[in-house]
């Protein structure tokens, strides 16, 4: 019984941790709850976000202010046309043995050697320099001359891109979406919290974040995230739902026939685990139908590619997530 106590006075104690972060990321972030949510449950999941929107709407004082109100290392990366893999990962430099005086090799890490790394407008760079994260991406480490360097845990790529259709922009390859667990779409503040924004930003008073939130603690968080039960009926919905997006000739759904490309494994792993992670946020220990409701849109809107037809008939991915979801009855 002591036992079963002392679980439970853990897990409400980590539950009021990630509640206080969120309390002091609003100290300098007004509204934007939805983004706000969905990030601390990828992080939660154990995954990376992609972030899009407009310049100008806080992007990177959001994620500067997770990283204070956590205690986490943070490495911003401004991505430009010229940025260069090494920029990145970091490299070799000929230095000399102070005992032997030969000389050596050495590794200087780059910026992506932190816990929380903002991926300034990633899509502004071309496709070499946005490769060279894959690997850091999946494995949480990288492999320079033959030698492996791992990365501290947590570790989190959050990364801003412009929207697609601006100038000067490189798409990602669908490889390198796949490895973001959530695409979050922030947008203008309402009138309101645009006023607030003004009054707190063009002031003398400015509240300090202060960390609320160990490393350790986030970490046990994440592993308790893993025990929170899903149903098997569930998990055949999610199955289903995922497969409902490939194009085949045998896929009935009326979603797929808008799309050239579906999401893969990859997509259903990644809705189960942020679902879980958004009703451990929640106070809860087990899945429900409208935790994977509400991250599927998050999960699958960078997976999906649409078809000619879906821009002939102006249809948007929003609409088809929209439809795939009630075809599964959530």
């Amino acid at each position: 019984m002591s036992e079963l106590k002392t679980k439970e006075e853990e897990l409400i104690s980590l539950q009021d941790k990630l509640k206080s972060v969120e309390s002091e990321v609003r100290k300098q972030i007004i509204g934007q709850q939805k983004v706000l949510d969905e990030l601390l449950t990828s992080m939660l999941a154990g995954g990376h976000a992609l972030i899009e929107g407009v310049p100008g709407l806080a992007k990177t004082l959001l994620i500067n202010s997770i990283a204070q109100a956590m205690d986490l290392k943070f490495k911003r990366i401004q991505f430009t046309p010229d940025l260069m893999p090494s920029d990145i990962i970091g490299t070799e430099v000929l230095d000399e043995d102070q005992e032997t005086g030969k000389k050596i090799f050495k590794f200087l890490p780059g910026p992506i050697f932190a816990n929380i790394i903002l991926a300034d407008e990633i899509n502004r760079t071309p496709p070499k320099t946005q490769a060279a994260l894959l690997e850091a991406m999946q494995e949480k480490m990288i492999t320079y001359a033959g030698k492996d360097h791992v990365f501290d845990r947590p570790f989190f790529i959050l990364a801003t891109q412009n929207p697609i259709e601006q100038a000067g922009t490189f798409p990602l390859p669908e490889a390198q979406l796949d490895r973001f667990l959530v695409k979050v779409n922030i947008d203008y503040p309402t009138e309101l919290e645009e006023e607030q924004v003004l009054k707190m930003t063009t002031g003398t008073h400015a509240d300090k974040i202060s960390p609320v939130c160990t490393a350790e603690e986030f970490l046990t968080a994440q592993n308790n995230v893993k025990e929170v039960f899903i149903d098997d009926t569930l998990i055949t919905e999610v199955n289903k739902l995922i497969r409902s997006t490939r194009p085949d000739k045998n896929n009935n759904s009326e979603t797929s026939k808008y799309l050239r490309f579906g999401a893969g494994p990859r997509a259903g792993q990644a809705l189960i685990m942020t679902a879980k992670a958004r009703a451990f946020k929640s106070g809860r220990l087990a899945v429900t139908p409208e935790d994977l409701k509400a991250m599927t849109p998050a999960v699958l809107r960078h997976r999906l590619l649409l078809s000619y037809k879906a821009e002939a008939e102006n249809v948007n991915i929003e609409e088809l997530i929209e439809k795939s979801v009630k075809e599964i009855g959530w």
